[in-house]
């Protein structure tokens, strides 16, 4: 046993001393990572270069017959030269032409008299409250049937502003909104959260026990989920909460509800059933305010974010760990995968910061600099 121990021990020193020997070469890689910033920064080169590394990589990994080294070494030096990258663009402070060239800051958000403001839905809905929570009941404003008609309002001009939900508490990302966002040249510059609490809401007179057909938008369904189940009801989703209850008043079937707002039933003259039928108590919905001006406030404290990534090992870890190296937190991602591209995705990401900030700008410049179609979706 002492003799086994001993051996152990030795081994175990060994190791120590090749760690030691690793970290001094380590030391000794990054200052030539540092001259070689400097070198590229005087002749205009870029910090990646995609080829070159994976060079590196072959050349590295010739020769070994251990498959298991061969992809040891693989993912050390992939690693290194992530962290070699990190270093360059931290010493280097390369200014970024892209956050100049696309996006302003201003002091806050222009709000002129005739300011106009477009969300999706209508009167009585969680979006048109999100809408008055935000900009305030005063302001001119109008609901539209679908979330892209939101988009194209702001597209032609005929609203400053729009609105539209992004994601709930309780079901998660709203369906269709962060393609919205990607196909036109819209910008998020602000959000504001509203707390959802569902009401069942049938025509006066109407019975629970008699409702056969139930109208909401898909997020107030899941959000009911338990409760419609236990129902036994058929579901039927429609543009939005609001328009079901618009609906059902205008219909005028007893068998038939719709889960929307209190305001709603005010609003269209209906019979709250039941109250606060949605699963989660705390449910509450990020409501995201739309401009085609790309501009942030000077206070401005979160920054969306998308890109694209191709199914290999080490590339989403490598792409997140420029917000580790620099001290940026990480709020939210989400992926989804690309159409017609196997086992690729693109990547919706939430970071805290201002695009001001220098630690931002040299994490964004890296991340853009290492996928495909990367696009700031706003800082607010």
């Amino acid at each position: 046993m002492d003799k086994m121990k001993k051996d152990v021990n030795q081994v175990r020193e060994d190791i120590r001393e090749v760690d030691y020997q690793i970290a001094e070469l380590f030391e000794k890689r990054m200052k030539y990572a540092a001259e070689l910033a400097q070198a590229k920064k005087e002749v205009g080169a870029p910090i990646y270069d995609k080829n070159r590394e994976d060079e590196k990589l072959a050349d590295i990994t010739k020769n070994r017959s251990n498959p298991f080294i061969v992809k040891g070494l693989e993912e050390v030096f992939i690693q290194m030269m992530s962290i070699s990258r990190k270093y360059q663009y931290h010493l280097v402070h390369q200014r970024d032409r892209y956050i100049e060239n696309y996006f302003t800051e201003v002091p806050e958000l222009e709000r002129f008299p005739d300011t106009r403001v477009v969300y999706a839905g209508v009167p009585g809905s969680f979006t048109g409250m999100a809408c008055e929570k935000f900009f305030g009941k005063d302001v001119d404003h109008y609901g539209v049937a679908k979330f892209k008609e939101v988009a194209l309002a702001l597209n032609d001009g005929d609203a400053d502003y729009g609105v539209l939900p992004i994601e709930n508490s309780s079901a998660g990302d709203v369906t269709g909104v962060y393609n919205i966002l990607l196909e036109n040249d819209v910008c998020i510059v602000g959000e504001v959260f509203v707390k959802v609490d569902h009401c069942l809401l049938g025509c006066p007179g109407s019975k629970i026990e008699e409702i056969h057909t139930v109208y909401s938008h898909p997020q107030g369904l899941m959000q009911c989920a338990p409760y419609l189940e236990k129902m036994g009801a058929e579901q039927i989703s429609v543009e939005n909460t609001a328009i079901a209850a618009e609906m059902i008043a205008r219909k005028g079937d007893k068998k038939e509800a719709a889960i929307a707002s209190r305001r709603a039933a005010e609003l269209y003259g209906l019979d709250i059933l039941e109250e606060s039928i949605n699963f989660d108590d705390a449910n509450v919905t990020r409501f995201v305010i739309l401009s085609k001006k790309r501009q942030y406030t000077e206070t401005a404290g979160k920054i969306s974010i998308s890109f694209s990534l191709v199914h290999e090992s080490g590339t989403l870890y490598n792409i997140l760990s420029h917000f580790l190296y620099n001290d940026l937190n990480l709020s939210h991602i989400e992926s989804v995968p690309l159409p017609d591209k196997q086992w690729e995705y693109r990547f919706y990401i939430d970071i805290t910061g201002n695009l001001h900030d220098p630690a931002v700008r040299n994490a964004l410049q890296g991340v853009r600099t290492e996928v495909a179609d990367f696009k700031i979706l706003g800082n607010y």
